[in-house]
C-alpha cells in the first residue's frame, strides 16, 4: 500500500487559505477555505492509491498479464505522485491557484477516463500515472491553503483514514461493478475544485523578469532524482548510480542558480532539512509496518488473514484519527516537544514490531507507526513551510511532501527484505 500521504505541495501570492482580490466574472468568498473542502480535494487520492491492493489478480487476468506485472499499476501511481508534487507546487508558486487547479483537475479527469476505457496495460499505466499527477496537484493546493497545523491535521488524518479503507473499498467496488471503478475513486476530488476556486481570486502574474524564468533544468534534475529514488527498491544497482549522478548534477545546478526550482536558501536551513528527513524516516517506518505486521500476526500470533486484516484496519483508522489530536495540540507545544513525541512513538512502534509476538501488541505497533507518520505530515509540513518566505511556501511544502512520499517507496521494499521473503 502507498498513500501518500502519500503525499501530496503547493502561486505566486497564494500562501494562506484566503485570497481577497476579485475578478470581473467571479466574486471570491471572504475567509479561509473550509477545511472539509480541502480534505475532499486532497484525500481521495489516498483511497485511489490503495484500491488495487486486494484486486491485483483480477486486474491481471482482465489485462492478460501476470500479477507481478500488474503490480506496476501501484508503482506507477507512487512514482507519479512523487515527481508531480514538486512540479505542480512549482506551477502553483509561479502561475497561481487557478492555473494549478485547472491543470491538476484536467489531469485527474483525463487519467480516470483513460483507466476506465483502456484495454491494454501500457495505456492503463499511463492513465494511472496521469491520475496520480492530477491528485498530487490538488493535494498540493490543499496543503498550501491549509494555513495551520490543526487544519493540516484534518487533511493528514483524512489521508490516513481513506488510505486505510482503500483496499477494502476497492475490493467491494470491484466485486459490485468493476475493478476499473475501483481505480476511479480519486476522481471524487474534482467535486471540491469549484468551491475551492470560489474562495480565492486568480492572483495577478507579474511580468516575467530574466531571473524569474522557469528553471526547467532544475525541475528536470529534481524529477530525475525523484524517479531514481522511487526505483531504488526495484532496481537497486541502476537506481543507486542514477540517483547519485542526478543528486550531484542537481547540487551543482543549485549552486549556479540558487533562486531556481530548488531554492538554495531553503534546503540549507536546518529546520527544513530536519523536518523533511524526519518525515521521510517516519513514513518509511510506517509503510514497513504496514506491509510487515499482517505477516507477523500470522507467523507469531497465529492469526488468520481475515482477523489480521480487520485488526490492522482498526489500528490504522485509530492512529490516523489520533494524529489530529497532536496536530491540534502542536500550537501549544514547542517544536522540540512535538519532535520528541513523534520520534518516541515512531521508535517505540518499530521496537514493538521487532520483539512482540502477542497479536494486540503488534496492532499497537501499527497504530503507533500510523500516528507518527500521519502526525509528521500534519505538523512537520508546517515547520518546513515556516522556513520559506511567502513566495516559496508552496515550494517548501512540495519538497517536504516529496520526502514523505519517498518513505512510501522505501517501506514496502524494507518489509519484503526483512519479513515477507523470510
Amino acid at each position: 500500500m502507498t498513500t501518500t500521504t502519500t503525499a501530496a505541495a503547493a502561486g505566486t501570492a497564494v500562501t494562506t487559505a484566503a485570497a481577497t482580490a476579485a475578478t470581473p466574472r467571479t466574486t471570491p468568498r471572504v475567509g479561509p477555505v473550509p477545511v472539509l473542502w480541502l480534505a475532499l480535494m486532497a484525500t481521495p487520492m489516498a483511497a485511489g492509491a490503495n484500491a488495487p491492493v486486494l484486486i491485483l489478480p483480477e486486474m491481471a487476468r482482465s489485462l492478460g498479464v501476470s500479477a507481478s506485472t500488474a503490480g506496476w499499476l501501484v508503482a506507477s501511481y507512487a512514482w507519479a505522485m512523487a515527481v508531480a508534487t514538486p512540479l505542480l507546487a512549482g506551477l502553483l508558486r509561479r502561475r497561481g491557484l487557478r492555473a494549478a487547479l485547472r491543470l491538476a483537475g484536467a489531469l485527474l479527469v483525463g487519467g480516470t477516463l483513460l483507466v476506465a476505457a483502456s484495454p491494454w496495460l501500457p495505456l492503463t499505466l499511463a492513465g494511472r500515472a496521469t491520475q496520480a499527477a492530477g491528485g498530487a496537484g490538488l493535494a498540493a493546493v490543499a496543503m498550501s491553503l491549509a494555513g495551520s497545523a490543526r487544519r493540516m491535521g484534518v487533511i493528514s488524518a483524512g489521508f490516513g483514514i481513506l488510505g486505510a479503507s482503500g483496499p477494502l473499498l476497492g475490493a467491494q467496488l470491484s466485486q459490485a461493478v468493476s475493478w476499473r471503478l475501483s481505480l476511479s475513486v480519486s476522481v471524487l476530488a474534482i467535486l471540491a475544485v469549484p468551491m475551492v476556486s470560489r474562495y480565492a481570486a486568480a492572483p495577478a502574474v507579474p511580468a516575467a523578469r530574466p531571473q524569474d524564468r522557469f528553471d526547467a533544468r532544475g525541475a528536470a534534475l529534481l524529477t530525475a532524482l525523484a524517479t531514481a529514488l522511487v526505483l531504488l527498491p526495484h532496481a537497486p544497482a541502476a537506481a543507486l548510480g542514477s540517483s547519485a549522478l542526478a543528486a550531484t548534477l542537481l547540487a551543482l545546478h543549485v549552486r549556479r542558480r540558487p533562486d531556481g526550482f530548488v531554492p538554495a536558501a531553503l534546503i540549507r536551513k536546518p529546520l527544513f532539512l530536519g523536518s523533511a528527513l524526519l518525515a521521510l524516516a517516519l513514513s518509511g517506518s510506517y509503510f514497513t509496518l504496514l506491509f510487515s505486521v499482517p505477516r507477523l500476526l500470522t507467523d507469531r500470533a497465529g492469526w488468520d488473514a481475515a482477523t489480521a486484516g480487520t485488526g490492522q484496519l482498526v489500528a490504522l483508522l485509530t492512529g490516523s484519527a489520533l494524529s489530529w489530536l497532536l496536530a491540534t495540540a502542536s500550537a501549544r507545544m514547542s517544536r522540540a516537544a512535538v519532535r520528541a513525541v513523534l520520534v518516541g512513538v515512531g521508535a517505540s512502534a518499530a521496537a514493538i514490531a521487532v520483539f512482540a509476538s502477542w497479536g494486540p501488541l503488534l496492532l499497537v505497533a501499527t497504530l503507533g507507526g500510523t500516528f507518527a507518520a500521519t502526525g509528521s505530515s500534519a505538523v512537520l509540513s508546517m515547520h518546513a513551510a515556516s522556513c520559506a518566505p511567502d513566495s516559496q511556501r508552496p515550494t517548501a511544502i512540495g519538497l517536504f511532501a516529496l520526502c514523505y512520499q519517498l518513505g512510501g517507496a522505501f517501506g514496502p521494499a524494507i518489509a519484503a527484505a526483512l519479513v515477507l521473503t523470510a
